[in-house]
């Protein structure tokens, strides 16, 4: 069944909603299943921008062919490389080989790379500055380098003001009834997924997020057409403000986040005396989450909301415990900072967790380590209560 939606004045909405992929990447749950967004322009000259995922062909083949209709595409324009938005490149070529292929000189190489097929096709190469012009439309490249692969361009449309961003504010999460986000309840249906989507796949990348914040700054942009996630046509202020604040690493608020790892439910009881113990001090919420069952991506989307973290970690062959160290290891790869952390440990015989994560943490750029350390031996006691409270204290005065 045919399934396109007006996304602008000559612009159609051609994608496609993929619920049954359990993980994106075959790395991040996918709770509420992803759409991969194509669009097509039909001036004097016909213009389809990106294709889609294979796991959504037969929908977005069909929904193409109703997009069209008796035309043919002039350009296909490739934003991103990425195969989520270019498995179908090739098949669609296939049906319009007369259509030239507009992409930057590296997303080029990377089509030759992936598709060996399409090395005779015809090219346009452009660049930041450089213009498509199909008739009473005028799209303006913007370079986006490493948002989040070093070939992204996007495209700025004159007489409509629409933004076609590539991956920059995607989020997560299927279209259901509309591809509008004045739509949905955006704060409750995709809010948590676009922070997820953003923190773990642009997030490393925030130097350059904010340098092409700042070429947006000066466009007249009245919609933005993603490659996933809906379409912003109203209240574009909002989303352009937590791409301001994701970018820069400033956390949306002063919620403290508690991360533990625990083997026998022990160091598990004590971050949850200690989330009881901040929130008596403070009044301010603490979010409590065990590594072991928690995804990593989730864990990662609560670091950018909060703005400190605490660690509770039981020591473990001499090292950190493996989930809580997984979890770490995604803080350096993404390069957090401007964050307040905190550490306790717990150890039978010879506690060393602490230790042990504060040399993982100095690693980042601007981050805050709390002296005080709670450190207690197998499980935490009554006897421990004036040592809790005075890690209570010391984070809640960080």
């Amino acid at each position: 069944m045919i399934n396109i939606q007006e996304a602008a004045e000559d612009i159609t909405w051609i994608g496609g909603s993929d619920r049954r992929l359990a993980r994106f990447e075959n790395l991040f749950p996918l709770e509420h299943g992803v759409s991969y967004n194509s669009y097509v322009v039909k001036d004097d000259k016909t213009v389809l921008f990106d294709t889609a995922d294979v796991s959504v062909a037969d929908q977005y083949l069909e929904n193409l062919n109703a997009a069209l209709g008796e035309k043919m595409p002039d350009y296909i324009v490739v934003l991103h490389m990425e195969p989520d938005h270019c498995a179908l490149l090739s098949v669609v070529h296939q049906l319009y080989p007369s259509a030239v292929i507009v992409c930057s000189m590296q997303a080029s190489n990377m089509i030759r790379q992936f598709f060996p097929e399409l090395g005779s096709a015809g090219f346009r190469i452009v660049k930041e500055g450089d213009t498509l012009e199909t008739g009473k439309h005028t799209f303006h490249f913007i370079a986006a380098p490493m948002v989040h692969w070093p070939e992204v361009l996007m495209a700025f449309d004159d007489a409509t003001g629409s933004l076609f961003s590539a991956d920059a504010f995607g989020t997560f999460g299927s279209l259901d009834d509309s591809i509008f986000a004045d739509d949905y309840d955006f704060d409750r249906r995709f809010l948590d997924e676009a922070r997820r989507y953003y923190a773990n796949i642009v997030g490393k990348y925030g130097m350059q997020v904010t340098s092409v914040l700042k070429k947006a700054s000066g466009l007249a942009i009245q919609r933005i057409l993603p490659l996933h996630g809906p379409v912003w046509r109203k209240d574009l202020s909002i989303f352009i403000g937590k791409y301001q604040k994701w970018s820069s690493y400033t956390p949306e608020t002063d919620d403290t986040l508690v991360v533990y790892g625990s083997l026998y439910g022990h160091t598990a009881e004590a971050a949850n005396s200690f989330a009881y113990a901040l929130r008596a001090k403070t009044g301010k919420t603490v979010r409590v989450f065990d590594a072991s069952k928690t995804d990593v991506s989730w864990l990662i989307e609560e670091v950018w909301r909060c703005g400190k973290i605490v660690l509770f970690c039981p020591t473990y062959n001499g090292g950190i415990y493996p989930p809580v160290e997984h979890f770490l290891s995604d803080l350096q790869a993404l390069s957090v900072q401007n964050r307040t952390f905190a550490l306790a440990e717990n150890g039978t015989w010879a506690p060393a967790a602490a230790k042990l994560m504060r040399a993982r943490l100095e690693t980042l750029k601007n981050v805050t380590i709390v002296d005080e350390v709670l450190s207690f031996r197998s499980a935490l006691h009554a006897s421990d209560s004036e040592k809790l409270d005075a890690f209570a204290d010391a984070v809640a005065n960080a």
